[in-house]
């Protein structure tokens, strides 16, 4: 069993309470929507963006109804931006499941998003706290923002680490930091010990992403995504970025070039990710996570030692170690 495998068992009260209220928000009267909600909550992931916001919130009190509503919103956000994401990827599986476009078609998935969309927000204003429903709403923005820059810089080739960065903290490290400051607006705490364990939340969120984009690299076939679907879809991830940096590497202008193609064929997908292991890149990557970890572990230092504070250091470790 997996440290993060403990984690669930551990929280596994939490964890049901969350499920059935997903479940009672998304209930409905269309039978073609019911469908697609049952089997969304049947591939449900790893849980981890309202596993964190519940420890945030344990920091500080008890796991009331009021945060069982705000992870549920959290989630139900994040899952709307998964369809929706998929519709603008075509990708057509997730979690090696179809995806809502696969079976059905765009018009049907934008719209179950919007339903998804609606049902998070409808739970945010059940907390009553109009701190935890503007954190919301600057969450959907925020992931909004980080899918059109990757695009735009897609378009442009747009090739710097602080650029990157700032995809992944809008797309993914936003996520994770609205988790931690929305558990703690919902025990009415937000002091210093808010904003460090919003940074917390950051770097473990930009760790996630990293770790995710080296997926790419190294697919086993457990996270179902295929080997080099990000420089398919134009995004060039850390690993390679930081190899395409470096213009003392032999051969770089060719790699370069080679990189800023409009459409790579799978040969030319296999010579990149080939030059970025060889020179370094996923070994820069894990140094860059393993920084982060250090600066995240010593956000934490203002917490005494607890059961949750341990959990949520031990999500770091499962994190950048996960296989999966």
């Amino acid at each position: 069993m997996s440290c993060f495998d403990s984690i669930r068992a551990a929280l596994a009260p939490e964890l049901q309470r969350l499920s059935d209220r997903i479940a009672e928000q998304l209930r409905t009267s269309n039978p073609m929507l019911q469908e697609i909600v049952d089997n969304s909550l049947r591939n449900k992931g790893k849980l981890i963006r309202p596993i964190i916001l519940i420890l945030s919130a344990k920091l500080f009190g008890e796991v009331t109804d009021s945060v069982i509503d705000a992870a549920a919103s959290v989630e139900l956000l994040h899952n709307a931006s998964l369809v929706h994401d998929d519709v603008v990827d075509t990708s057509m599986e997730r979690r090696g499941k179809p995806t809502v476009n696969a079976v059905w078609d765009n018009h049907v998935a934008v719209l179950v998003g919007d339903f998804f969309t609606s049902s998070s927000m409808q739970l945010a204003v059940n907390v009553g706290s109009i701190k935890v429903v503007d954190s919301l709403c600057r969450l959907g923005g925020a992931l909004s923002l980080g899918e059109l820059d990757q695009i735009y810089n897609a378009y442009h080739h747009t090739l710097t680490e602080d650029a990157y960065l700032r995809i992944i903290g809008a797309k993914t490290a936003s996520l994770f930091m609205a988790c931690s400051q929305i558990g703690s607006y919902t025990q009415g705490v937000d002091d210093e010990r808010t904003e460090r364990l919003v940074e917390f939340a950051r770097l473990l969120g930009l760790c996630f992403q990293m770790r995710d984009d080296v997926f790419d690299y190294f697919n086993d076939g457990r996270v179902g995504k295929p080997t080099g679907n990000d420089l398919r879809e134009g995004k060039v991830t850390l690993p390679l970025l930081h190899v395409l940096l470096d213009e003392t590497l032999p051969d770089h202008d060719r790699m370069l070039e080679l990189s800023r193609k409009e459409q790579l064929s799978d040969g030319e997908i296999s010579q990149l990710y080939a030059y970025a292991v060889e020179h370094g890149g996923i070994e820069y990557t894990y140094s860059r996570m393993e920084d982060m970890q250090r600066r995240a572990r010593v956000c934490l230092d203002v917490f005494p030692d607890s059961d949750s504070k341990k959990m949520l250091l031990d999500i770091f470790d499962f994190i950048i170690a996960r296989n999966y």
